[in-house]
């Protein structure tokens, strides 16, 4: 008789383990895990994905056309306007035409005095706004890798679950078989059709 051999085979449980955030399912062909649809975590990870090529870029060459920096020129300029074009005309225009003390040239000069101002005042802001315009999108990349890893932690936790649940439901089967036992049968298959052959033909010579 030949070796006895066993084979042992593992059959892990189907599980599904989910919250709010995530799903992770096993089964005897591995664990597959995927964000809840719709979910935080989800919008997180297709917006870095989305924008970081971009984000990188700002970082990288810094410069107005970035959506951030237009977002603080715009707003800069349209407050700056708005406030220093009403301060002229209550403090200044209007109390002086109320006493008949200025011209409407004298206006006119007080507008373009302004303007200047206020442009000379926008440059300084640009100037300023790409000098940190680097430390700001780093900030911003920072912020969202922090919150990308978090959601890649709650899928390893979920496929963690998942496995650790399907190892505990897993059932095995053991399969034995004597290694030697073909081999054998053939050697005795043939011993007993040379014994036949010889009957056949007596002691005679072929």
């Amino acid at each position: 008789m030949g070796k006895q051999s066993q084979t042992t085979t593992r059959v892990y449980g189907n599980t599904t383990t989910s919250n709010p955030y995530a799903t992770a399912s096993t089964n005897n062909s591995g664990t597959t895990s995927a964000f809840a649809p719709g979910s935080a975590l989800e919008t997180i990870y297709n917006t870095v994905n989305k924008n970081m090529d971009s984000l990188l870029n700002d970082y990288l060459n810094p410069n107005l056309n970035s959506t951030t920096n237009q977002a603080k020129l715009n707003s800069f300029v349209n407050t700056l306007n708005n406030t220093t074009a009403a301060n002229l005309e209550n403090n200044i225009i209007n109390p002086l035409s109320n006493r008949n003390m200025v011209r409407s040239s004298q206006a006119t000069d007080l507008y373009k005095n302004l303007a200047t101002s206020n442009t000379n005042a926008t440059a300084d802001f640009v100037n300023d706004l790409l000098s940190s315009s680097q430390e700001n999108s780093a900030k911003i990349i920072s912020n969202l890798l922090s919150a990308y890893m978090k959601g890649y932690d709650v899928i390893s936790d979920m496929q963690k679950q998942s496995l650790n649940t399907s190892k505990g439901n897993a059932t095995t089967s053991t399969k034995v078989g004597d290694s030697g036992s073909s081999s054998i049968a053939n050697a005795g298959n043939v011993v007993d059709i040379i014994s036949k052959v010889i009957s056949l033909f007596g002691n005679k010579s072929l």
